[in-house]
């Protein structure tokens, strides 16, 4: 019975901390409901970045009867000072007499010391409860704090035979309505959009997370937080004429050129690879450096498929539209596998209808 409970409030504070997908960044999602006598007398999430966590803003709203009360935390109470306080303190001096964890917190400076210092200070700790779900809240928080680098999902848009243009690049629009605001929302979970310079010299895309475009009760407070945008220009072609250049928010353009373009008005770095195009795993490191918790991206065939061949990407987003675009237009990604042998196996973790388009979410086979 016991666990029966701990799962429904846990779904419950999962629930909450779903809240603040778009608005956390860098920090992760978390969410709390306090029970006391088997009833709800506080619940809360994390809604920003530098303001209360889920447990502190659980405990102002059950005030008094947080004493004596069981906490359902979806994340390890933190132990440590940021911007705010060690929330396994607020929880031990409200009194709480248990706390359910839906994971432990993969950060380095809490890591079990959380759980710790409750039980030292006489809480009963129980758990992991929905580990598998918790985990779900957060996969780019806790890859960059297992090591170092973001999340990647990869966004493709393809027809039913597998292309994503003409032979032309003509590309607008393969999906519709419906699949175009489901990939703002992958944008606005994202910290930041990687995409390569020649689809911002064909499409000058602006990358950017647009509210009117969400489907979202809270569409203006998810589209606050914009992603950096990184645009990946080994030659230095882009110019200050290009939208992702001349709109807000910041861009960051990432060449293999050691001396900076002087003429162009952007943040810019250089990661060199041997073979003189940016070195893609040092650029996924950097991101993590500037805390990038879950990174989308955006890109052709060439640099997608490049992405792939590394063994960079963690989860595939591709949208199918039920149309044909023929044997001349552009493929999916760059691949040039010869045999079965060299195939990239996948696993579908989801198949599901967007408008009139299907969405799939697929992540490599690590045994393939």
């Amino acid at each position: 019975m016991t666990r029966q409970i701990d799962t429904q409030h846990m779904s419950r504070a999962i629930q909450l901390a779903e809240r603040g997908l778009y608005t956390t960044m860098p920090n992760p999602r978390v969410g709390c409901v306090i029970v006391r006598d088997g009833q709800v007398v506080g619940e809360g999430w994390h809604q920003w970045a530098g303001e209360g966590h889920a447990e502190v803003n659980a405990l102002v709203q059950a005030g008094e009867q947080a004493k004596g009360a069981t906490a359902y935390v979806t994340l390890e109470p933190c132990s440590h000072t940021g911007k705010t306080g060690p929330c396994c303190e607020a929880l031990i001096e409200a009194g709480v007499a248990t706390v359910v964890y839906g994971m432990e917190d993969p950060n380095p400076q809490v890591a079990g010391r959380g759980l710790d210092r409750m039980e030292a200070a006489g809480i009963e700790v129980r758990g992991p409860v929905l580990e598998a779900q918790a985990w779900d809240l957060n996969p780019g928080f806790i890859r960059r704090m297992e090591t170092g680098r973001p999340y990647v999902r990869c966004k493709m848009a393809m027809s039913l035979d597998g292309r994503t243009a003409m032979s032309s690049g003509e590309s607008k629009w393969v999906t519709g309505p419906s699949a175009r605001a489901d990939v703002q929302k992958l944008r606005a979970r994202s910290c930041a959009i990687i995409t390569g310079i020649s689809s911002i010299l064909h499409d000058d895309s602006s990358l950017t997370v647009r509210d009117s475009e969400l489907r979202l009760e809270n569409a203006e407070d998810a589209a606050k937080i914009q992603p950096l945008r990184v645009v990946l220009d080994s030659n230095q072609q882009l110019r200050n004429d290009r939208k992702v250049v001349q709109s807000p928010p910041a861009s960051l353009v990432v060449s293999a050129q050691s001396e900076p373009d002087s003429e162009l008005d952007a943040e810019q770095i250089c990661l060199a690879g041997s073979d003189g195009r940016v070195d893609l795993t040092a650029l996924l490191q950097e991101l993590g450096r500037r805390q990038c918790n879950e990174v989308l991206v955006e890109a052709g065939a060439n640099l997608a498929g490049a992405f792939l061949r590394r063994g960079l990407i963690d989860e595939l987003v591709i949208y199918m539209a039920p149309k044909l675009l023929g044997s001349d237009a552009r493929p999916l990604f760059e691949l040039p596998l010869q045999t079965m042998s060299a195939q990239l196996p996948l696993i579908i973790s989801d198949f599901r209808s967007v408008g009139n388009d299907w969405r799939i979410t697929a992540r490599p086979d690590p045994e393939g």
